[in-house]
């Protein structure tokens, strides 16, 4: 027991000891037989906390592991809040469930403890994309919602997104309410298993036609989707909840030639054609890719397992398919947005998109020609609805999104929505197609007359608590000694946005960053290059954003430009030592 830390050994205890299921405490018992210290150690040395996605771990007995006392916690918790908050109020809750391992059960489970505290649930009885979540919360009054996913994670991984009442997930100060809630749960006797029938609503498919409705109202080129109805669209939904509404959204906008991957329609927690269910992984799209040649398709569209994230590719000037990174997508989709809304003559002043600080500044200088606004928030799709919310009669959101492929058009949710942004990238084809022009030759043609910025995720991963501990100590080192150059350029703006300050380096000058604390540093180089560092919030990684970018003389001038931004990329992370 010496190699067992004394404070991890009494949580163990605890769970040993306590009202647990006798199945869970026979496989924390096996641990502590076979010396499994390491593991026992990641298990319980923390309890899983809200990050930018929530809660989310991978699945097994401990405070630190998504199982159903740490479920059961978290919504009692999370009851107390709204209970807190909403006094003499009969509270109304959502709650929806991806095709993950365990998710029917951990959603079951939530719904129990809400009713248990009476609480009325309006509970979806199969698997549905997160954005439905957001938009049932919006769409019956609720106070919260919840949705049980881990997105992209590995299969061992399961998640809890809690959402407040504007269907957005829970942003300061409320997210440190509902912790607060949850860290003072003292015991599994605190928490109320007993299910109450009565209070549980169960909801589908008139959810899906009121979302699906809704979806099809956006819409802008409808005349153009009607002219190129046939354009070949391959869409997978990676063994996750897109197959129960991104083809009816796609049938709906017009497109009559929506071809499936067979091998990966079936919703599946083992997702068992691929490594990983994450759609900025190219392996994640090899049978879609594979597909896509076999019928020579036009777009090629794949979600994540909760839908929220969608991953696309499109064939090049050599007739080859590439994939689209996510501020490609995201760039392009801002720019037919803008362009559309222009051309229909809708651009009235009151219009504005949104995106994150380490999403493209592509999408910046394409509202700025257009005149409309672009509001920047921290990482986190939470943010975007948060502003959406403040906006919300008084300005008007036509889109916006993040690098990591999620997207939102309309107003009609507040996450990312992979449904609407599915159904606007075959739009966005079929309005490039009928002016005879490919989206990979719209998107040249974007970096020619905006310029051409191109960017880089390098993610670390650094596991358990002593993974932690090093992020911790390379975020430290990086504030304590920040590069003096970054590939060749002078380093000449540093943000610190845990500390809420950007800092001059040429005058040694501070001012105040707008925006809420949170663990990013950015350095800017004098040629604009913009280098982010972020440990994530829901994965244990470090993340470093790098953004460079340059002028395109010509269209016939973007391989050789390309080549030579990858080669600024590559020495600036070279500089950082990653």
């Amino acid at each position: 027991m010496q190699d067992l830390d004394p404070s991890i050994l009494k949580k163990v205890n605890t769970w040993l000891e306590g009202n647990y299921d006798a199945d869970v405490k026979q496989e924390i018992q096996t641990l502590l037989d076979n010396k499994a210290y390491t593991e026992l150690t990641d298990s319980f040395y923390r309890d899983l906390e809200f990050g930018t996605g929530g809660l989310r771990g991978t699945m097994g007995p401990g405070s630190n592991r998504i199982n159903k006392y740490t479920i059961g916690a978290a919504t009692q918790g999370l009851a107390n809040y709204l209970k807190k908050t909403y006094p003499g109020q009969k509270i109304k809750v959502a709650i929806a469930h991806d095709s993950r391992n365990n998710a029917d059960l951990f959603s079951n489970i939530t719904a129990e403890v809400f009713s248990a505290n009476d609480i009325h649930v309006y509970f979806f009885k199969a698997l549905r994309p997160t954005p439905e979540l957001s938009f049932a919360v919006r769409h019956f009054g609720c106070k919260s919602g919840v949705m049980l996913t881990a997105s992209h994670n590995p299969k061992e991984y399961n998640g809890y997104k809690a959402y407040g009442a504007d269907g957005g997930q829970f942003v300061s100060p409320h997210d440190k309410a509902v912790m607060d809630e949850v860290a003072k749960i003292a015991s599994i006797d605190d928490i109320k298993f007993s299910r109450v029938d009565a209070n549980i609503e169960e909801i589908g498919e008139e959810v899906d036609e009121l979302y699906l409705e809704g979806i099809t109202k956006l819409s802008i080129s409808t005349e153009a989707i009607d002219r190129q109805k046939d354009l070949k669209i391959v869409y997978s939904p990676i063994h996750g909840t897109g197959i129960t509404l991104v083809p009816q959204a796609l049938e709906r906008f017009g497109f009559e030639n929506v071809i499936l991957v067979d091998e990966q329609t079936t919703p599946d927690g083992n997702f068992p054609t691929v490594v990983y269910p994450n759609p900025e992984e190219k392996e994640a799209l090899t049978l879609a890719l594979k597909k896509a040649r076999e019928v020579d398709a036009d777009l090629v569209l794949a979600t994540d397992p909760d839908a929220d994230r969608v991953g696309i590719a499109v064939k090049n000037t050599s007739n080859e398919f590439i994939l689209l990174n996510g501020n490609q997508t995201g760039s392009m989709l801002i720019n037919y947005l803008l362009s559309a809304w222009e051309d229909k003559g809708k651009l009235t002043g009151k219009e504005y998109i949104v995106k994150t600080i380490v999403t493209s500044n592509l999408i910046d200088a394409i509202a700025k020609a257009k005149n409309v606004t672009c509001y920047n928030t921290l990482t986190g799709f939470k943010y975007i609805g948060e502003l959406m919310t403040h906006f919300e009669g008084k300005r008007t959101f036509i889109g916006g999104g993040e690098e990591s492929y999620g997207y939102l058009i309309g107003e009609l949710v507040r996450d990312k929505d992979a449904v609407v942004s599915s159904a606007f990238i075959a739009e966005m084809t079929a309005y490039y197609k009928d002016k005879g022009s490919s989206l990979f030759e719209a998107l040249i043609d974007t970096y020619v007359q905006y310029g051409f910025y191109k960017e880089k995720l390098i993610s670390i991963t650094k596991k358990g608590k002593t993974g932690a501990e090093e992020i911790k100590a390379m975020m430290e080192t990086f504030r304590k000694n920040p590069p003096a150059t970054l590939g060749g350029s002078k380093v000449v703006t540093l943000k610190d946005y845990e500390f809420q300050v950007e800092t001059d380096l040429n005058t040694n000058t501070t001012k105040a960053i707008e925006l809420p604390t949170s663990d990013v540093l950015q350095f800017i180089t004098e040629d604009g290059s913009i280098i982010s560092a972020r440990p994530s919030g829901t994965e244990p990684k470090i993340k470093f954003y790098c953004s460079v970018n340059g002028k395109l003389a010509s269209k016939e001038a973007y391989a050789d430009t390309d080549k030579q931004l990858d080669a600024k990329i590559d020495a600036i992370m070279q500089d950082l030592g990653v």
